[in-house]
């Protein structure tokens, strides 16, 4: 990064009270926090930071000796002073007790209110689905029931609204799967190896990390700006790492919100297509527009064997209907298909059946899911505007969840504390690479309003349980009660 670049991003943020060096000192780390800086970013020399500051060269170097003593940069013969996270931020803290600071999963059988995940309940639409799909079972049974690439009539569904959303699509070029994870596991089992870079956005949606980290790949995190995607940082990236993968969400991305514009899906596309990067494109939250229209797919701006765009039941209908989809070029399907072999010879039949039966009437679904949504969302906002105004809370235009400035690196502490409030939440470290975001918290807004007041409610309890002192306290996970 050089140092024009550094300045921009700390703009009037080194503005303040104290000395110098420790207000660039705390601006930096802050943007370290809050995901802004990935780590290992190589920080500016010292006598350019300076010049582009217009600080004295000693105001910088104290600065960077801040950082280091710290535990936020790090320097090496040789490649300069780097972005870092002390040991306990970067590997998870313990809480008494314990156990992982933050579990993908939740143990099932307690009586919190999980604000972890973020799906809504199933429509009725769900029951008379399934209850469709037994009627149309019989006549499946005289065959084997293994369809590796899905039941025909479920891929002509799916292709049928990717044409419709603009993205050509023969039922050929569809592969069913179980899940939009599942998916993304099989085009990294296909297409990385140990070592291998895949871009992603920081943040961005933990479970496709932790798939990542499980292949032996490593990502490369692009920062995402409050207003969308960095562009530039993106070419760089795509240029200097040459990844071999990349995994992006254009659509209501989890856990911003953000929405790509069609400038922004021109600009990526041929940045990726320039790199020949094979590009995963997670539409898993496309549906669920609360306000405004979604431009055309990132796909269209994709080659097909460059592309695969992935999608799911679970967002849009029910987590519980555990069937996604896989859409790519027909040799790139057969390719996904054969690894897929190794792992299992289809999916669930009756789930496929009730999902086909879902997507004829989708729009008819969806129309008064979005309500509902839209108005969960608008009391979720509300109540914090309420409840906790010290928090800062973007208002997405569609998805399912809130991702929430805390204004204090609190975001693990406040997790822990939420727990004994009766609510169980996901930290804002698991949706960063290397623990990041300890300055965020998203909130899904998938509960009805009068169980979302009552949260923002236990929230604000948890808030005032959890010590800040205003400095050290704050920005250590180990101060966990």
């Amino acid at each position: 990064m050089t140092g024009p670049q550094l300045a921009a991003l700390l703009d009037d943020r080194t503005e303040g009270g104290g000395p110098a060096y420790a207000r660039v000192a705390a601006a930096i780390r802050l943007l370290v926090l809050d995901g802004r800086l990935p780590l290992e970013t190589r920080l500016p020399g010292e006598r350019e930071l300076a010049a582009a500051l217009g600080v004295s060269r000693t105001t910088v170097t104290t600065a960077y000796d801040e950082l280091r003593a710290g535990g936020y940069a790090v320097s090496r013969q040789g490649s300069g002073t780097r972005t870092a996270l002390p040991p306990s931020r970067a590997h998870g803290a313990t809480p008494a007790g314990g156990g992982p600071l933050w579990t993908p999963w939740a143990a099932d059988g307690s009586d919190l209110l999980d604000l972890a995940h973020a799906a809504p309940e199933a429509p009725a639409q769900v029951r008379r689905a399934y209850e469709a799909a037994l009627d149309q079972l019989p006549r499946h049974l005289p065959g084997q029931g293994y369809h590796l690439f899905g039941l025909p009539e479920l891929r002509a569904a799916v292709a049928d609204r990717l044409t419709a959303r603009g993205l050509p699509t023969l039922p050929e070029q569809v592969l069913v799967t179980s899940g939009a994870q599942h998916a993304f596991t099989l085009v990294l089992q296909l297409v990385t190896g140990p070592g291998d870079r895949v871009l992603v956005e920081q943040p961005t949606y933990p479970n496709a990390l932790d798939a990542i980290g499980r292949h032996g790949a490593v990502p490369v995190p692009v920062p995402l700006a409050d207003d969308g995607w960095d562009l530039d940082a993106v070419a760089a990236a795509v240029r200097q790492t040459a990844p071999r993968l990349a995994y992006l969400m254009p659509d209501f991305h989890n856990p911003t919100g953000l929405l790509a514009s069609e400038a922004e899906r021109r600009s990526l596309g041929a940045a990726l297509t320039g790199g020949r990067t094979l590009t995963v494109v997670d539409e898993s939250l496309t549906d669920l527009a609360l306000e405004g229209t979604v431009p055309p797919p990132l796909a269209s701006y994709l080659p097909d064997d460059l592309t695969v765009t992935v999608g799911s039941a679970s967002k849009t209908l029910w987590g519980g209907l555990r069937i996604g989809w896989a859409r790519a070029g027909t040799a790139l399907i057969r390719r996904l298909a054969a690894v897929r072999a190794s792992v299992d010879m289809g999916s669930p039949v009756v789930e496929q059946l009730a999902v086909a039966e879902l997507l004829g009437g989708l729009d008819a679904t969806l129309a008064p899911r979005r309500a509902e949504l839209r108005s969960r969302r608008d009391a979720l906002v509300a109540a914090l505007a309420q409840r906790l105004p010290s928090w800062r809370t973007r208002v997405p235009a569609g998805g399912l969840v809130l991702w929430c400035d805390l204004g204090r690196p609190v975001s693990s502490r406040l997790v822990v504390a939420a727990e004994r409030h009766g609510i169980r939440l996901a930290a804002g470290p698991r949706f960063g690479v290397d623990g990041a975001f300890e300055r965020r918290l998203r909130l899904p807004f998938t509960h009805p309003p009068d169980v979302l007041a009552a949260a923002v409610d236990g929230l604000e309890q948890a808030v005032g349980s959890v010590a800040v002192d205003g400095g050290g306290a704050a920005d250590s996970v180990d101060a966990v009660a």
